[in-house]
């Protein structure tokens, strides 16, 4: 069997895809775009017909767009932020909490076996998204070390979520990619009693072993910092910044200095321009460490004044009620990829940052400066303000918010939420509808009831997670056409000749788990499903099986912080480094993978 240039083509791109998915310093949007735009240009501009005479059309590449599985994702993912912002789980956050006064041991169970419920009917991303500030909050309150609640809990929902068609957005790829080559339609909790076997041995391992192989970690958020003080600058007479501009003030500080304002009088205050002229008895307003203010006092010449009275000894700076706080940057974030200058962040949220954590590291110099670093999704700001700030920030829902005093959101739209993702469900669930439609239309009525406003959706809605889709779609296409997958599933075939059956399902789940916590699950799951039909079809195996055995080992995202986003999250707030979740992941990854090469075999009577 040989391959032509445009299967040789689709191949290698793949290959290319899938190392532009793993690289920092390109964002995943433009990967993925970049994958779609050169599939469909190649293929425009050297037309590609099968055996049969017919084309392939490069515009199919873009059908992904209109595909039923992104429509549905698209639909969770909304109706999944309505059930966070309006606080409808709040209850069930609070008695988890509630749980850990009476005994920590069994609340840790508890919460492990709730977590995974909970991610089998709704995204897993927004439930680590409720969970992480409480478990974080009753850390602190019992004087527990988060790092053996936080990360078994996150694994807990990648567990649940592979249990259901719409417990993950990889599950809902691979069902439609399979029900498009012509499958029959997998019913939502058809694997359902393979995956509850295998996950709750998994959820025993999280329970009993992985928080005593986790080191403890100490949470960003006991990052003491130096703390961000707001006083005046009052220019007296004498001082080197009379009748000098700003930009010469700055100069002289070495461009360390940021003055917020120029104030003149009690009622008149002067736009902070490079060119405006200091004057006796003005007051620079400016923001900065204790010992950075005092420097500045030193070299201009003025007297440092805070709440209305002279920095001394007896009155020193005081941080009037300011408060640390971290923000995680969550897929529906407005941040990522964007700097603090660039969205304005100071002036509009009224916080100040101190440092940026990023993947268990804190980049406090960079040389572009924190203002001007661009933002990743899992980056944690560490920030200063005061609770009525960090309170709004809360409120707003632009990011997971960490501190000591966190609050779940509460409001009288959450139990019609909670009907709505609940008929949203069983309209599904029961065969009325797709899910397609029914997550649609549960969105919709999210918005028509007050539960969500249009705001809301853009939050919600993941330009990384609807690219990343359409783009593995594409790839998914361009394999199958030009008879790529065929190829490599020959080739598996003539590698595994002659082991039994259940070592050849076994080693191609394997095979799925280990390239899901390299490159992007959604992209393992969408290539890997047409190879594993093709594999069972020259096997003479049901297909089903095989498929499974795609979908389980794509959602096995346990080894590394980057094979899911909510594994960042988790990473972030609990202060885990790269090999914590090797240590932990890996075994949990060999725990599922035999049982299901022991369940699924059994199952399909292989």
């Amino acid at each position: 069997m040989h391959l032509d240039p445009h299967a040789i083509w689709a191949l290698s791109l793949t290959v290319v895809a899938l190392i532009l998915f793993t690289r920092d310093r390109i964002p995943l949007e433009t990967s993925s775009l970049m994958v779609i735009v050169l599939l469909a240009v190649s293929f425009q501009i050297f037309p590609y017909e099968n055996s049969a005479g017919q084309a392939l059309k490069p515009i199919v590449f873009f059908a992904g767009f209109a595909h039923e599985a992104l429509i549905a994702v698209c639909g969770l993912m909304v109706a999944g932020y309505a059930i966070v912002r309006t606080g409808a789980l709040d209850p069930v956050g609070r008695g988890l909490a509630k749980l850990w006064a009476i005994s920590p041991s069994l609340s840790i169970l508890i919460t492990l076996i709730v977590s995974a419920l909970l991610s089998a009917v709704v995204n897993n991303t927004p439930i680590v998204v409720l969970l992480l500030p409480i478990m974080l909050n009753v850390a602190i309150r019992t004087k527990t070390n988060p790092s053996g609640i936080l990360m078994p809990m996150g694994l807990a929902t990648l567990l649940g979520g592979m249990t259901t068609t719409i417990g993950t957005s990889t599950n809902l790829l691979v069902v439609s990619v399979a029900n498009d080559m012509g499958l029959e339609a997998i019913g939502m909790f058809d694997f359902f009693i393979p995956a509850v076997i295998a996950g709750s041995i998994g959820i025993l391992y999280l329970w009993l072993i992985a928080p005593r192989i986790l080191p403890e970690r100490t949470p960003n958020l006991e990052d003491s910092g130096p703390r961000i003080f707001t006083a005046h600058l009052h220019v007296n007479e004498g001082s080197y910044a009379v009748g000098k501009t700003l930009t010469d003030i700055i100069e002289k500080t070495e461009g360390a200095i940021q003055v917020s304002g120029i104030r003149r009088s009690e009622n008149t205050f002067t736009v902070p321009l490079p060119d405006a002229k200091i004057r006796v008895g003005d007051r620079l307003l400016v923001r900065d460490t204790p010992s950075a203010l005092k420097e500045y006092e030193r070299v201009l010449g003025a007297t440092l004044y805070s709440k209305g009275n002279e920095v001394s000894d007896d009155n020193p700076l005081s941080e009037n009620q300011q408060h640390l706080a971290e923000l995680v940057i969550d897929r529906g974030s407005p941040m990522i990829h964007r700097t603090l200058n660039e969205a304005h962040f100071s002036d509009v949220y009224q916080l100040v940052t101190l440092a940026i954590h990023r993947k268990g590291k804190v980049l406090e110099n960079m040389p572009q400066g924190i203002a001007k670093t661009p933002l990743r999704l899992g980056d944690v700001l560490l920030v200063q303000g005061s609770n009525e700030n960090i309170d709004e920030v809360k409120r707003r829902g632009h990011f997971l918010v960490l501190d000591a005093t966190t609050e779940l959101p509460s409001t009288k739209f959450a139990p019609r939420a909670m009907i709505i993702m609940t008929l949203t469900i069983l309209a599904a669930a029961l065969g009325l509808v797709p899910i397609a439609i029914s997550a649609v239309a549960g969105s919709l009525a999210m918005v028509l009831t007050q539960c969500l406003k249009w705001q809301d959706i853009q939050r919600a809605l993941s330009a990384q997670v609807i690219l990343i889709v359409v783009a593995s779609l594409a790839l998914g296409t361009a394999l199958t056409q030009t008879g790529a997958t065929t190829y490599v599933a020959y080739q598996f075939v003539s590698l595994t000749d002659g082991m039994p059956d259940r070592v050849i399902f076994s080693g191609l789940m394997l095979l799925m788990a280990i390239l899901t916590n390299i490159v992007s699950n959604n992209a393992a799951a969408v290539i890997g499903t047409p190879i594993a039909i093709s594999i069972a079809t020259q096997l003479g195996l049901p297909p089903e099986a095989f498929v499974l055995a795609v979908l389980f080992g794509a959602n096995m995202s346990y080894a590394t912080p980057m094979a899911y986003q909510t594994n960042l999250l988790v990473m972030s707030a609990g202060g885990y480094t790269f090999m914590d979740f090797v240590k932990a992941g890996v075994p949990l990854t060999i725990i599922i993978w035999l049982s299901f090469s022991f369940i699924v075999p059994i199952m399909y009577g292989f």
